[in-house]
């Protein structure tokens, strides 16, 4: 399905920081079938991926002076933005601390990267020239993201002041999950993290749509890549896997139950 615009806090764009784009490239073109566009910048080379055409996220290698200081390999999630420079403020009004930007990115918008006050890290695009994500809704497209937090009662208040989100609260076997909503639209979800987790810290997950979870989650540790939770149904939803490239970016894939 083409996109053709975003509203004020729908997820618009993904991008991997990798460790090696050299092995994160051919992984992923083999497990979505991304094709693979680079793009010389200023810093380097972004590469985007896209299908038929249309861009989907980027991916980009992580500097050397970046993994020294312990940087890892990541997913990064963009919510569009009416005004950034306004967002900022209520960012701030909020508890939450900008960690890079505000600035421009040439004549596609402006960004900046936020971490939430837990420290979940995200980011926010104001378009220009480039809405984000031009495809949804088919296999190899974003289709969810989800935020994990040990304080959901601090975490709620912040994203709907960031963002105007409304939130609908469901039982989901047993545990208490919150969906984002767009108006009438949901667009993420958010669950609690238990003593389980250990002492993995708040973040945000990206969810690819797949045709067949298992058979893809096999895919990714055929390619170098590994399971971390597999594949499992989740009622009236889907089958999901969490799952890691083979530089240990983390992501998830589901198979959504057609209705």
């Amino acid at each position: 399905m083409k996109i053709d615009q975003y509203f004020q806090g729908q997820p618009c764009w993904v991008e991997l920081a990798s460790l090696d784009i050299a092995i994160s490239k051919p992984f992923y073109h083999a497990l979505f079938a991304w094709d693979i566009v680079d793009m010389p910048i200023p810093q380097g080379t972004y590469s985007m991926f896209n299908l038929e055409g249309d861009d989907l996220g980027a991916m980009y290698q992580l500097p050397v002076e970046m993994i020294k200081t312990g940087e890892l390999s990541q997913w990064l999630i963009y919510f569009a933005v009416e005004d950034l420079d306004n967002t900022l403020v209520d960012v701030a009004g909020a508890g939450g601390t900008i960690v890079l930007g505000p600035h421009d990115v040439g004549e596609a918008g402006r960004m900046a990267v936020i971490t939430d006050p837990e420290g979940a890290k995200f980011a926010l695009w104001q378009a220009n020239n480039h809405m984000g994500a031009q495809r949804a809704g088919e296999k190899g497209t974003l289709c969810w993201v989800e935020l994990a937090c040990r304080q959901p009662k601090i975490a709620k208040p912040f994203y709907s002041h960031v963002f105007g989100w409304g939130s609908r609260v469901t039982d989901m076997d047993g545990m208490e999950y919150t969906a984002w909503q767009v108006g009438s639209q949901e667009v993420g979800g958010m669950m609690t993290m238990t003593d389980e987790w250990g002492d993995m810290r708040a973040h945000w997950m990206s969810y690819f749509t797949v045709g067949d979870c298992d058979a893809k989650a096999l895919q990714v540790v055929e390619l170098g890549g590994a399971i971390c939770v597999p594949p499992t149904d989740i009622a009236n939803v889907g089958r999901f896997a969490v799952v890691n490239d083979p530089n240990g970016a983390v992501f998830s894939i589901i198979e959504l139950k057609i209705a």
